[in-house]
């Protein structure tokens, strides 16, 4: 039995996932993504989110959370910040913020990290899961639907084609809705990790 691999991303009516687009943060979606974050073990990132990540939320050596952080964000920074982290990139040599570099090909590197025991890997960012996700490796997709249309940025998935199943769905009060999907097995048999 392998680890779920769960690819979860805030993401505008219009297909873009840039991080600067959507509604500002509220409790409520900062208690939603900070569940998120718990139900893995690990998370999976390639260096841009990596090394975006890290700024925001990597705990300062003084120990103290910065001040632009409320008290809504603090929850989702404490979890972060302790969790594992894996890092696909081939630029970077050495990675700190409890991270691990992947070695190899990206895909049989995920592959191997989802043999690993553990509750699942829960993967970010924006070029990193087309890959994985055209190699049929994630194993569900989460996507916090924002009601605005950004008109630019990079797009979901872009060149992936997918046909998935809608698994829940539910709304914030802000208006964004949660979608969440499992793919839909291939005619002709199942997915190749399933197999």
């Amino acid at each position: 039995m392998t680890q779920p691999l769960r690819y979860g991303i805030n993401v505008t009516l219009d297909g873009c996932v840039h991080h600067e687009t959507g509604l500002p943060p509220d409790a409520e979606s900062m208690a939603f993504w900070t569940d998120e974050l718990r139900r893995s073990d690990t998370l999976l990132y390639g260096r841009v989110t990596f090394e975006m990540m890290r700024a925001a939320w990597r705990r300062p050596e003084s120990g103290a959370w910065p001040e632009w952080m409320g008290e809504d964000d603090v929850p989702f920074a404490e979890v972060i910040d302790r969790m594992p982290k894996a890092v696909a990139s081939t630029a970077l040599d050495v990675v700190d913020w409890n991270a691990e570099l992947l070695s190899g090909d990206v895909v049989d590197a995920v592959r191997r990290l989802k043999q690993q025991p553990g509750r699942g890997i829960s993967l970010g960012g924006v070029m990193l899961p087309v890959a994985l996700a055209g190699a049929g490796l994630i194993d569900e997709y989460t996507f916090v639907v924002h009601p605005v249309i950004a008109g630019r940025g990079p797009r979901l998935l872009d060149g992936v084609d997918l046909t998935l199943d809608l698994i829940g769905r539910w709304e914030f009060g802000s208006g964004a809705t949660v979608q969440r999907y499992r793919p839909v097995a291939a005619a002709g048999g199942a997915r190749e990790e399933d197999g």
